[in-house]
């Protein structure tokens, strides 16, 4: 253990005690400097990046327009949170808890915005009443989306954030929310011991919205921490994950506002179904 710590009477900012995020943690909100978000010529305009959380709305997007759902055309901007877009004017307007995913539905007389995964899932689901699963098991459904939003900060602010971000290793909150995550599992390995999908045999957002966390922590995807926390062992969330995972608008859906990782998996803004063949970062590059 490290040597104790007495909190100070009143806390204060010590702007490069934060670790990798320390230049875009801040305990103030509100925009840091003047910056117009560009707008497409689809009905929705989402302004993200392939985290965890924006992933659930591009592969809601794509299993939208997958079923048939044509009005569900978009244009996908990329947020460069690590150098802080999430502050810019443009996007606090849209979300005003600079955090990605935000989306402007344009496809009525006024614009509406809309933040927070969650409720960006529940628009969109209820827009084109679709992957709801059946009235008579919503409030299961709903339950489980709402775990997510309740449950994920275990994993990824805590322990994503103390495993593989904070400025030096620490026993106490590793071990703590190395337990929460693998009670986290072991919830929804029980739940998925005799259903297909999470609320039942039906693919609903609530499967979009736990799958980009737990699907990719289970399929080897966050943090380097599969054999730390045994992953395999919750053999109905790995079975689970790789279904979800070999569906092709999940596949898409992924890519999308991902500027990380293997080039080959990335698609930086999405315009047009057509730029998953002809990449718009290539588009881009080429114009140059």
């Amino acid at each position: 253990m490290t040597d104790s710590y007495t909190p100070p009477k009143v806390w204060t900012w010590d702007k490069e005690n934060g670790g990798k995020f320390a230049s875009t943690n801040r305990p103030i909100a509100g925009a840091t400097h003047d910056k117009e978000l560009p707008v497409g010529t689809h009905p929705f305009q989402l302004y993200s990046l392939a985290t965890p959380n924006g992933q659930k709305v591009t592969i809601l997007f794509e299993e939208l327009l997958a079923a048939g759902h044509t009005g569900a055309e978009y244009d996908a901007w990329l947020i460069k949170i690590g150098d802080g877009d999430q502050f810019g004017s443009g996007f606090v307007d849209i979300n005003p808890n600079s955090k990605i995913p935000a989306l402007m539905d344009r496809s009525g007389d006024t614009p509406v915005r809309v933040f927070e995964s969650a409720a960006i899932l529940m628009h969109l689901a209820e827009k084109f009443d679709a992957f709801l699963g059946p009235k008579e098991n919503r409030a299961e459904m709903l339950s489980w989306l709402f775990w997510q939003m309740g449950s994920a900060p275990y994993l990824g602010g805590g322990f994503g954030h103390f495993y593989a971000y904070a400025p030096e290793p620490m026993e106490y909150p590793i071990n703590r929310f190395a337990m929460e995550a693998k009670r986290q599992l072991d919830v929804l390995d029980r739940q998925l011991a005799d259903r297909d999908f999470i609320s039942g045999p039906d693919y609903t957002i609530a499967d979009m919205a736990i799958w980009p966390w737990y699907g990719g922590l289970v399929l080897g995807r966050l943090y380097n921490a599969g054999a730390f926390l045994d992953v395999e062992s919750y053999t109905n969330v790995v079975r689970w994950a790789k279904a979800i995972d070999a569906r092709p608008a999940v596949k898409r859906g992924r890519m999308v506002n991902r500027a990380f990782g293997d080039p080959s998996e990335q698609l930086h803004e999405r315009h047009d179904a057509s730029d998953f063949d002809t990449k718009t970062q290539d588009k881009i590059a080429a114009a140059e």
